[in-house]
């Protein structure tokens, strides 16, 4: 039987030579568990192996989730479209927000975080197709919401998320992430924080380590299917 373990140290080895064969820095890529739908002993089988950032979807399974795990060291990264009536709760327990896709949203997660703590690392999340099922800023509008996303006092804007169409082919998929990717390099030096490009999961994460994704947010490769 493959263990979730088995998977990591698989998946682990396939980063490192995706990075090798696309001329990326040696440990550029991170990896994100994406651990919605998945039980607890799920995530507890990735943690003995390494994981230490989950990802979730669904508000209140990921708070049942932080409440079972209070005890360790892990990190929280909510990855799901954001609702205004949500924000209070993910701006209390989570560490990193990637579905920044309005104003709006934004300056309630500052509004509603804890001076006291440390600041709510966020992405913003960039619509790169038609899909009505797709959520994002579009590319267009990106770099007006970074600025006003940069200047709320308990938010560190970290870098850029997008979540596109299921492409069948690895050049597809990489014009795709190289959109991007470029959108990422031209915004980069205007942000002092901005150091994450968040793209890229089980079925085209090579296209977007060769575009230089440098978080790769994964779940049926470490998992296996949800339930």
């Amino acid at each position: 039987m493959i263990t979730i373990a088995k998977n990591i140290e698989r998946l682990s080895d396939r980063l490192r030579l995706l990075e090798r064969q696309y001329e990326r820095s040696s440990a550029s890529v991170k990896l994100l568990a994406v651990s919605k739908r998945h039980p607890v002993e799920s995530i507890i089988a990735a943690h003995e192996a390494g994981i230490v950032d989950f990802g979730e979807n669904y508000l209140q399974e990921a708070l049942d989730k932080i409440q079972h795990f209070s005890s360790m060291q892990l990190n929280w990264h909510f990855i799901g479209p954001i609702q205004s009536n949500k924000t209070k709760a993910i701006a209390e327990n989570f560490h990193w927000v990637h579905s920044i896709d309005r104003f709006k949203i934004a300056q309630r997660l500052s509004d509603q975080r804890e001076s006291s703590t440390a600041k709510l690392n966020v992405c913003v999340q960039i619509k790169l197709s038609d899909e009505t099922n797709k959520f994002g800023v579009e590319l267009s509008k990106a770099e007006a919401l970074c600025d006003s996303v940069d200047a709320l006092p308990n938010l560190k804007l970290r870098g850029l998320m997008a979540i596109p169409a299921a492409l069948p082919d690895l050049e597809s998929q990489r014009r795709t992430f190289r959109v991007l990717a470029q959108e990422y390099a031209r915004l980069k030096p205007r942000y002092a924080q901005f150091d994450t490009l968040s793209m890229g999961m089980s079925n085209d994460l090579e296209a977007a380590i060769a575009e230089g994704s440098t978080l790769i947010r994964v779940g049926t490769a470490i998992f296996g299917p949800r339930s």
